[in-house]
């Protein structure tokens, strides 16, 4: 598979479209001034205490508290406020984690109350950006993600991702992280990890444990709300997360930004750095490779797939609902049972972008059409999973239910990819309403009054609907022109224009330049 990062980089923001084959199939926006991203780490304030939630809000200077439940802390949380404790009062030994002495455990069915009290200092970690009317969810248990390892520090666990799949692999993996990992401090292997060298392994970590220290070193001085350390920008995010050897091209419009991913892909795939571009054209970047285009098509309420079958997708506070329609495509040597399934398989494949496309998450049920057989209905539950296999999100998928409904939750740390893709109509210039087309001729003729007797023109082009010009020159008013020339002495040409909407109409003097009114 062909895989392409476009960015499109400007004052405000930066948009990250990734195409598989030349097909839209995520879109990115970070703000410049996003304060509050997934993976920052602050020093906060216990606001407030809810034993009811089980709960605490917490004070990162965002206008709403951000919120961290009980199962959020970690096990160690008690390990994690002895640590801020010591830092904020200078007796922290080196900021060495392996020197440290663990509290504790805390119980998995405990009380907040009985942990946290209101007023004391907290190092939590951003896990949902505000979304909506919320404010951020956060944990107190860190975690560090680079290339290939993820360094949790107050454990000593070890854990391979399940996409690992051979058992020699895995316990090869284990024994490396174990004689080089810190002390008190846990790992989690990802699946970029496979069948790398230690040494890969071993800058990866090291580079993780220096966040670490710094975050540590920054604890002395440090005042809540404030933010300690933010995560890599949204940018070599992606990169960290998605780039392989299926990528063959990176484009960005950026100097700078060119220059830093030039040198962080470096760092990471040193081998593929010749793939990195700087886009130099006077076509603006997501123009040149027809995103624009995709994204135009591909937000709406509706939409179409090449065969004819469309999507309608609306969103509501608590799900997200799309229908399947088969649009005109029938195939009349097949029965319907089979063209059902067809128009089912295609559609799962254009669901499956969606929903990265959109970054939709929460609960997500969609309406295929009914099919009888059960095999084709496990048909589609594979296509499905297959197509969502591409999908970095957590998300979990329910088999077809006898109403043909698929239900799908998908993980949601962002707010979801909203763009708006609709113009304001130019005819009623979005209210709904147009004045009354039996007063067009009685309003043209006022601006041509004006424009004669008040600007002193003489030669005019009028130019309107074709509707119109059918209906001034042959219609019931057909002398009307002759009427207007004779009546305020001047030049009037009229012309029609397929373009204009029905009550739209312009007057151009004698050189063409359009007179507004």
């Amino acid at each position: 598979m062909n895989k392409e990062l476009i960015i499109n980089s400007t004052s405000s923001e930066v948009e990250i479209a990734l195409l598989e084959d030349k097909l839209l199939v995520e879109l990115n926006k970070e703000k410049s001034n996003n304060e509050y991203s997934v993976g920052d780490i602050y020093l906060g304030r216990i606001k407030k205490i809810m034993p009811g939630l089980n709960a605490a809000f917490v004070d990162v200077g965002y206008e709403k508290d951000a919120f961290l439940h009980y199962l959020d802390l970690g096990p160690q949380v008690q390990s994690l406020l002895k640590y801020i404790r010591q830092a904020q009062s200078g007796n922290a030994q080196n900021f060495n984690l392996g020197d440290f002495v663990f509290e504790p455990e805390i119980l998995k069915t405990g009380k907040i109350n009985h942990v946290l009290k209101s007023g004391s200092n907290i190092l939590i970690q951003i896990a949902k950006e505000p979304i909506s009317t919320k404010g951020p969810r956060v944990s107190s248990e860190l975690a560090f993600a680079g290339r290939y390892l993820v360094l949790i520090p107050f454990s000593d666990k070890i854990s391979v991702s399940q996409k690992i799949k051979s058992a020699e692999e895995r316990n090869r993996l284990k024994r490396l992280i174990t004689s080089i990992k810190p002390k008190n401090c846990g790992v989690i292997i990802r699946t970029v990890a496979e069948n790398k060298l230690v040494a890969d392994l071993d800058a990866d970590l090291r580079s993780l444990y220096k966040r670490w220290e710094s975050i540590s070193q920054k604890l002395v001085a440090a005042k809540p709300p404030v933010k300690i350390i933010g995560e890599i920008d949204r940018t070599s995010a992606i990169l960290r997360d998605a780039l392989n050897e299926s990528f063959n091209n990176i484009v960005v419009n950026d100097a700078t930004l060119f220059e830093e991913i030039k040198a962080y892909i470096g760092k990471i795939f040193p081998d593929k750095i010749g793939i990195v571009k700087l886009h130099s054209g006077k076509t603006p970047i997501f123009e040149q490779y027809g995103i624009d285009k995709q994204i135009k098509g591909t937000f709406g309420k509706t939409v179409t797939i090449k065969s004819g079958t469309y999507l309608v997708i609306e969103h509501t506070e608590a799900l997200h609902v799309i229908d399947i329609n088969s649009g005109h495509r029938v195939n009349q040597d097949q029965n319907q049972e089979m063209n059902a399934l067809e128009t089912n398989l295609e559609a799962a494949a254009e669901v499956a972008r969606q929903l990265r496309l959109r970054d939709m998450g929460g609960i997500i049920v969609i309406d295929f059409i009914d099919m009888t057989l059960g095999q084709n209905r496990r048909k589609l539950f594979d296509k499905l999973r297959d197509e969502m296999k591409r999908d970095r999100a957590k998300h979990s998928i329910l088999p077809p239910s006898k109403f043909g409904l698929v239900q799908i939750t998908r993980q949601r740390v962002r707010p979801e990819m909203n763009v708006q893709i609709l113009e304001k109509c130019s005819a009623c210039d979005g209210t709904g309403e147009i004045r009354p087309s039996i007063l067009l001729t009685d309003e043209i003729e006022n601006n041509l009054s004006y424009l004669v007797r008040e600007q002193n023109e003489k030669d005019l082009t009028l130019i309107v609907h074709p509707f119109v010009h059918a209906f001034l020159v042959k219609g019931f008013f057909k002398n009307e022109l002759s009427k207007w020339k004779s009546k305020y002495k001047v030049k009037l040409k009229l012309e029609p224009q397929n373009s204009y909407h029905f009550l739209e109409y312009h007057f151009y003097n004698k050189n063409g330049d359009e007179i507004k009114m």
